[in-house]
């Protein structure tokens, strides 16, 4: 199978670290009438591109911010997280093909010890040289999960039938790697 995306001579095949500096993870969730944006200021990862491209990610869910301490609280508490018992969220990759923005990254997400498959779509932004002489790439994928089907289910009913909290839970994965081994 050729992924031609990752496959270009002008990305070369190796393994890739997330620079986290570099990088985001964030997301979107609907609340009362209007949106929630937060993210993950700890993670790591790793991209492999060449012959079998792959991905892997570890999201420290302490590390969650959405701007407000109050719900930050909330949202690390077994109510949502649960990160005294659960203190990462994973992603690893079960293959990658052709399609959508550039890539669909389909992969296991495991969160709150639950796991499911996730595809992300993704495109390629390119590759440079840095001013250290390293080789970077730069990668943004989406996806939309149901928080519910990981365990994630606390709500507040509301008048009309309504809840508080949407289901719903769009993900931006914005990602700068640092080439560390070139592949064959």
């Amino acid at each position: 199978m050729t992924i031609t995306a990752l496959q270009t001579t002008t990305i070369p095949a190796g393994t890739w670290s997330i620079d986290p500096g570099h990088s985001e993870i964030g997301f979107t969730a609907r609340h009362l009438m209007s949106k929630v944006r937060g993210r993950f200021e700890k993670f790591e990862g790793q991209v492999v591109t060449g012959e079998t491209p792959s991905a892997t990610a570890s999201i420290d869910l302490g590390s969650i911010n959405t701007h407000e301490e109050n719900r930050d609280t909330h949202l690390r508490s077994a109510d949502f997280f649960d990160v005294e018992t659960f203190g990462a969220m994973t992603f690893t990759s079960t293959s990658v093909t052709d399609g959508g923005k550039g890539l669909l990254v389909t992969g296991h997400l495991s969160l709150k010890g639950v796991t499911r498959p996730v595809t992300l779509d993704v495109e390629v932004l390119g590759t440079e040289s840095d001013p250290w002489g390293g080789s970077r790439i730069g990668l943004e994928g989406t996806t939309s999960i149901s928080r519910k089907d990981f365990g994630v289910d606390f709500n507040i009913p509301m008048d009309g039938g309504r809840l508080l909290i949407g289901d719903k839970i769009d993900i931006t994965v914005t990602v700068e790697a640092v080439l560390q081994e070139k592949g064959a």
